[in-house]
């Protein structure tokens, strides 16, 4: 059976989730937790991602998450294989780290239903479930591998600009002040405290649960937003999705729409056409600027970037970028410099 395509569309809201091969861990230590939380802002920046809730576990996470632009395919690619890489590469190890495609289901936008609310509340009741938390000699804040300890439970300077705390508050009537931030934690652990942890943010909408969504549906939402994703994709979207998606607008990438973008500014910048830019001259860094913003800021394959810069291969595309995010700003010139803060700049 072929599987069904990834819908994307802007302003997507998602409930993503992924386990490790076999169940087995997908981190070993608090180093590989680290990388986790740094490569998902990486995937943020290049995708311009919002994320209202996350949370990592042993051996899978969570994500809710909003894409201004139809990026998911491309954002998430990126981000478990970079992943994929750094744990494997810390822990000497080779070959898939997750079990199958990530789960993603689309998730309606609050107006009524409840729907985000009662996700984001299921993602951060994870660790209550797995018995690390109580709410009452312990809170969700002492767990620090989810949003409410990064992000929630932070001023606005100390978290991460992806984080879309101030709505996500919002959404609970919460001010995002410290006693608003402080209130929504509270209501965290007083729920952990009330329920068997088992049941910890178990909801059920219409006949269906995020349980049941993760397993076998496609949205968590009202009948309402399903209709309306049906009208807008296509009337087989529920029983054949992947014939219907794959050959219409959907599928076309905003990332080579960002990349020409980023291409027309270097010839801008660097006063040269880009078929000048890509012929090798020794000691001119520009090319590799170039490759190096152009991976910064999307998720094209290195393979392509190496086709668009002149640098020949994605081995060689890897190596350059790396060593030219890593230089120091007195090695470069007065114009290498303003291009790299300028994409080093999150960008929402």
């Amino acid at each position: 059976m072929p599987r069904s395509p990834r819908i994307e569309y802007e302003g997507a809201i998602y409930h993503l989730m992924a386990r490790g091969d076999r169940r087995e861990p997908i981190v070993y230590n608090d180093g590989d937790r680290e990388v986790f939380v740094e490569t998902l802002g990486e995937a943020c920046q290049r995708g311009r991602w919002e994320v209202f809730a996350w949370v990592l576990m042993d051996n899978h996470y969570h994500l809710a998450l909003r894409t201004p632009q139809p990026n998911l395919v491309d954002g998430m690619r990126w981000f478990q294989n970079a992943f994929t890489r750094r744990i494997n590469t810390r822990n000497g190890l080779w070959g898939h780290l997750f079990g199958g495609r990530y789960k993603s289901i689309l998730v309606e936008p609050d107006g009524g239903g409840d729907y985000l609310t009662a996700l984001i509340d299921y993602i951060h009741l994870n660790p209550v479930r797995a018995g690390l938390v109580d709410g009452v000699e312990t809170s969700l804040l002492d767990y620090p591998w989810s949003s409410v300890a990064q992000a929630y439970g932070k001023s606005p300077g100390k978290r991460p600009v992806w984080m879309a705390v101030k709505e996500g508050l919002d959404l609970f009537q919460e001010k995002d002040t410290a006693k608003g931030r402080r209130g929504f934690v509270e209501r965290l652990d007083q729920w952990a405290a009330a329920e068997h942890a088992e049941k910890a943010g178990f909801v059920q909408r219409e006949e269906q649960t995020l349980q049941s969504t993760l397993r076998r549906g496609w949205y968590w939402g009202s009948e309402s937003f399903r209709e309306k994703l049906v009208e807008r994709f296509g009337g087989s979207i529920a029983k054949d999705r992947d014939r219907e998606l794959r050959s219409s607008e959907l599928f076309k990438s905003h990332d080579r729409e960002e990349a020409e973008a980023i291409l027309s500014e270097a010839e801008r910048d660097f006063g040269e056409s880009l078929e000048e830019l890509r012929k090798p001259k020794y000691g001119d860094l520009r090319r590799v600027a170039v490759a190096w913003a152009l991976a910064k800021r999307t998720t094209i394959h290195q393979s392509e970037i190496a086709e668009l810069t002149g640098l020949r291969t994605a081995a060689n595309v890897s190596q350059r970028v790396r060593r030219f995010g890593q230089m120091n700003e007195k090695a470069l010139s007065k114009e290498l410099r303003k291009w790299r803060r300028k994409y080093s700049k999150f960008v929402n």
